[in-house]
């Protein structure tokens, strides 16, 4: 039973020990929440003092900042006021000024009125005025006329005609003195020019011409070169293209073709077969391949070595080929392909000596008659067919230019185009360089004369000096001292237009008057 005890003992005594730890927490607990709650009160009654401070100090911000704002808009107020003020009286000055000019404008008006009043007074004194000066002008006419016994119309005409010869002399007397100088200036620089190119032109002067006369060993070579009925000579026109005229001339064939490469390979030709001694038609065609092979390659290196003589790069080959057959082409005796050469020296130089481009010059005037090698080919002349083949082979737009200007086809336009006409003129006229057939001469110096007698004061007129210059004696009667500078330049126009020469004409106008008497 005592274990009993013991055991309900226990428990009362751990019933009594909860029940007072409880009534222990509970106190303790209740007293923190006590604290608690004095905390919180006083954190509620500081924020509380806080929020009616910073209300406060807010309310306090807020009236200043409206008694600021109160201060700005009396500020701009008053601002406004000024300037409302002051635009009032400057209108009031413009209205006040307005004012004034308006009455001074009244003032003016009446004046312009009373002007115009004076005006019109005066205009009817003037009208009346004029009518009389008109009737006394009318009546004086009239007495002169009598007087003087022609018309007023033919004393107008007597006085135009006064003024048109005095201007007429005036004009001869300008043109005399403009000419004169410019002639003496520009003639001075021009010889300076043309001589100094061609002192360093050192070209030759003696004028090649194309073979076309074969010598031969001997007579017997002419029936050789004939062959049996005629087979040999067929076999040569037919692979060469030409004509052998062989006559009565001693030991000498003539080729005859009007293609002068053609012309070269028969020559060529002939003469291989006359040192070889074989002469049938198997050994004719093969001598005519070899020929032409020859005739080719002395086309190209003459192409190469006159573009390397004149420094010209970059040219196309077939345009080179075609330059080289300049060589087999002659003009007036003048070989083509030395011309061309000789002209691109010339046209250089003188560029060099203007300031304009000197490789374009020397270019142009190298191509300048590439057409002369087609021109037996192809129709045209010379001067369209150089200027397609220049530009199908890729020349710039100045050379094609100088090359269809250097014969006035189209105007020239550039300084180049122009110093290529006068190295071409240059190198044609010089003495030696060309020559020309009798009929062309003689009709060269019959054109001449009949242009110089076409003009009205013409007495006689004489081509002289191998048609260089034309010598005109005029009729003193009927042309005056400063009419024959007109007469002059008027028959240098024509013959400009007319006639195609080499080098320049001189046209020399003579007036001779003479007075003849007898002591008796």
């Amino acid at each position: 039973m005592e274990w009993y005890l013991v055991v309900l003992l226990c428990l009362i005594a751990v019933a009594c020990g909860a029940c007072i730890g409880y009534l222990y927490r509970k106190n303790k607990s209740e007293k923190k929440i006590g604290r608690n709650e004095q905390f919180a009160q006083h954190l509620l009654d500081d924020a509380a003092r806080k929020a009616e401070d910073l209300r406060k100090e807010t309310i306090l911000a807020a009236k200043e900042e409206v008694l600021h704002l109160k201060n700005e808009a009396d500020k701009e107020i008053r601002a406004r006021r000024s300037e409302q003020q002051r635009s009032e009286r400057r209108i009031q000055q413009k209205e006040e000024s307005l004012d004034k000019k308006e009455e001074a404008l009244d003032r003016k008006r009446d004046q312009l009125s009373e002007r115009e009043e004076s005006l019109e007074h005066k205009s009817e004194e003037i009208q009346k005025a004029l009518s009389e000066a008109e009737e006394i002008r009318d009546k004086q006419q009239t007495e002169l006329e009598r007087i003087a016994t022609i018309t007023h119309d033919e004393a107008r005409q007597l006085v135009i005609e006064r003024v048109q010869k005095e201007a007429y002399h005036d004009a001869a007397a300008t043109v005399r003195d403009i000419e004169a100088k410019a002639r003496e200036e520009g003639d001075k620089k021009a010889r300076n020019i043309i001589a100094l190119a061609i002192q360093k032109c050192a070209a030759d002067h003696v004028a090649e011409t194309t073979v076309s006369v074969i010598n031969l060993p001997n007579d017997d070579m002419k029936g050789r070169i004939i062959g049996r009925e005629g087979r040999n000579i067929r076999a040569l026109e037919t692979a060469t293209g030409v004509d052998l005229i062989i006559d009565d001339t001693p030991e000498a064939v003539i080729v005859s073709a009007f293609d002068p490469v053609r012309r070269e390979i028969a020559r060529l030709a002939i003469e291989k077969l006359i040192m070889d001694g074989r002469i049938h038609p198997a050994r004719i065609e093969e001598c005519v391949e070899k020929a032409k092979k020859e005739v080719e390659n002395q086309i190209r290196e003459s192409g190469e070595q006159a573009i390397f003589e004149t420094g010209q790069h970059g040219i196309h080959p077939e345009l080179i080929k075609v330059l080289g057959r300049l060589r087999y082409r002659t003009s007036y005796g003048q070989n083509v392909l030395k011309h061309s050469i000789e002209v691109s020296h010339l046209a250089g130089m003188m560029a060099a000596e203007l300031g304009a481009d000197v490789q374009l010059a020397k270019r142009a005037g190298l191509l300048h008659d590439i057409g002369k090698a087609l021109d037996h080919e192809q129709e045209g002349t010379h001067v369209s067919l150089g200027g397609e083949l220049a530009r199908k082979y890729g020349e710039s737009n100045d050379v094609i230019h100088a090359i269809l200007a250097h014969h006035n086809d189209v105007e020239p336009q550039t300084v180049e185009a122009v110093l290529v006409q006068a190295a071409d003129a240059i190198s044609a006229a010089r003495p030696g360089a060309r020559r020309e057939s009798i009929e062309n001469y003689i009709k060269r110096l019959t054109k001449l004369e009949e242009i110089a007698t076409s003009f009205q004061g013409v007495d006689k007129c004489y081509a002289i000096q191998s048609g260089r210059e034309i010598r005109i004696m005029v009729k003193p009667e009927d042309v005056s001292d400063d009419g024959t500078r007109i007469l002059a330049r008027e028959i240098a126009k024509r013959i400009e237009q007319e006639m195609e020469y080499p080098g320049q004409i001189r046209v020399n106008v003579i007036r001779e008057t003479r007075s003849i008497d007898y002591a008796k």
